[in-house]
């Protein structure tokens, strides 16, 4: 079997393009979930901390130039290192309400299957020694 039979076998088993599938959508989804970090979430957030601008938030780990304005675009820049935390917080904000999504996602989807009658399982078959001890016995009575 050559090589390319076997890559062509491995890239369209099921598995593959599930996950394939789940990535795509994944990162749509994390889009949407960063546009409502960004654009409803941290505005409220700002709001509550007096007009709080998380993606500003940063240390100066260096000297900046004479001139250079505070802002953190400003500050890369003009090449200075800073510890950009307010990025970080947005970061973990969204993953947090990410990882919320997806856990009442999969939080209902486990009620679902729970709720499905399951079917009663088939009585297993006797051993076959059973079976065996069972045709004596009834050899025996005859």
């Amino acid at each position: 079997m050559g090589m390319m039979q076997e890559f062509k076998e491995f890239a369209v088993k099921g598995n593959v393009i599930d996950l394939a599938v789940g990535v795509i959508i994944g990162g749509a989804f994390g889009k949407i979930v960063g546009s409502l970090v960004e654009d409803v979430i941290m505005p409220i957030v700002g709001l509550v901390f007096g007009k709080l601008d998380f993606s500003n938030l940063f240390v100066v780990l260096g000297t900046a130039p004479e001139g250079t304005a505070r802002t953190l675009a400003a500050m890369k820049a003009a090449g200075v290192p800073v510890l950009a935390y307010g990025n970080f917080l947005t970061v973990a904000i969204n993953f947090a309400i990410l990882a919320f999504i997806i856990f009442m996602m999969v939080k209902q989807i486990n009620r679902l299957k729970r709720e499905a009658p399951a079917a009663p399982p088939a009585p297993a078959a006797p051993p076959e020694d059973i079976v065996l001890l069972r045709e004596i016995r009834d050899s025996l009575k005859r």
